[in-house]
């Protein structure tokens, strides 16, 4: 069974930062795509960044100059580290892979607060 599991999430103030980190646990061959979404208390579930194999990371723009993405693909590893913290980058953090199957996987959140 894979799982994917995150952690790193937690309380920061603004202008702060965190690390997130993301491990896969079970059988996931050839992942493609590593990314980091993130759900706001009412609002949609959005990408925030994602790496592909050899590709160009994406940003979405609020987050472009703040936020890194980097994988491992001997670890099947995912981070993102987040400077600058705003209060508007509160949300819960999923990381999702998806492979050459077809498959996409997600892992279970990590709460992200960025509060004074």
């Amino acid at each position: 069974q894979v799982q994917l599991v995150e952690s790193g999430g937690g309380l920061v103030q603004p202008g702060g930062s965190l690390t997130l980190s993301c491990a896969a646990s079970g059988s996931i061959f050839n992942t493609y795509r590593r990314a980091w979404f993130r759900q706001a208390p009412g609002k949609q579930r959005a990408l925030v960044a994602q790496i592909l194999n050899g590709g160009t990371p994406y940003y979405r723009d609020s987050v472009k100059g703040r936020f890194t993405i980097s994988g491992d693909n001997a670890k099947n590893t995912v981070t993102l580290q987040m400077n600058g913290l705003k209060p508007e980058d509160t949300a819960v953090y999923y990381c999702s892979y998806n492979d050459l199957a077809g498959r996409e996987f997600w892992g279970q959140g990590t709460q992200v607060t960025v509060s004074s």
